[in-house]
This record gives structure tokens, C-alpha cells and sequence, in this order.
């Protein structure tokens, strides 16, 4: 058996302000109302980041462990996450390279796709006609 160690103590220092926080009706309510709006800021940023090429995603998720700190089913849904992205990558890590090749060139492919169907919808370019138009007039 492993043994447990104690929390860091800027863990502890986190968690004391929190309860100290939440023994005041008000402390508790100003509380969720600052943790959900700027979950929901982050998490707004990285939906709207996710069709380019970034880390969207990972903005969403720090969005979510904001909003895990006081929401239960926040917390749920990151831990559901965690488990679901550690799963994927250690399945990743066995493969052999020719398939982790495979799987990095279909996710760059995709990434690509999206960035270019983003440019086209949101700022009307199409960069492949205008590629293929710069090579046909040069």
C-alpha cells in the first residue's frame, strides 16, 4: 500500500479561505456567483477557441475545474473527463508508432479542417481557392 502524503500547503491554505468563505450565508453566496460567472467567462473562451488550432479545449476544462470547486456536477464531469483523456492517452502510449503516426496525422488533418471551414464561415476566405488562384496566376 502507498502511503498518503499531506496536502502542499498552498492546498490547505486554498481550502481553509474556502470554508471560512462558506460559513457566511453571504461569503457562500458571493462565492458561487464569482466562481460560476468566470467558469462560465473561461469556458466561453475556449468554445470559442476550439475551432482554431490551440488549446481550446484544455481552456474549457481549466473552466470546468473553476466551476468543480463549488458545483458538484462539475466536479463529477471533470473527474469524468480526467479518466476519459488518461484512458485515450495510455491506450495511445501502447500502440505502435506507425498507429500513433496515424492517429497524430488524422488529428492534424481534422485540426486543419476545422481551421479552414473556421476562416471560411467567420471571415468569408477561402484559403484553398486562394492558394490555388496565387499558383494558377504565378
Amino acid at each position: 500500500m502507498s502511503e498518503r502524503r499531506d496536502p502542499p500547503r498552498w492546498r490547505r491554505r486554498i481550502s481553509t479561505t474556502l470554508a471560512l468563505i462558506r460559513a457566511n450565508p453571504t461569503g457562500r453566496l458571493a462565492l458561487r456567483v464569482i466562481l460560476g460567472v468566470l467558469g462560465a467567462v473561461v469556458v466561453a473562451v475556449g468554445v470559442m477557441l476550439i475551432p482554431l488550432p490551440g488549446p481550446g479545449w484544455l481552456i474549457v476544462i481549466a473552466g470546468l475545474g473553476i466551476w468543480a470547486v463549488e458545483f458538484h456536477w462539475a466536479k463529477r464531469l471533470l473527474g469524468f473527463t480526467r479518466r476519459h483523456v488518461h484512458g485515450w492517452a495510455n491506450w495511445v502510449k501502447r500502440q505502435s508508432l506507425a498507429v500513433r503516426f496515424v492517429i497524430g496525422s488524422v488529428g492534424m488533418l481534422f485540426v486543419g479542417a476545422v481551421a479552414l471551414l473556421s476562416i471560411k464561415l467567420s471571415l468569408d476566405i477561402d484559403v484553398i481557392g486562394e492558394v490555388l488562384h496565387y499558383f494558377a496566376t504565378h
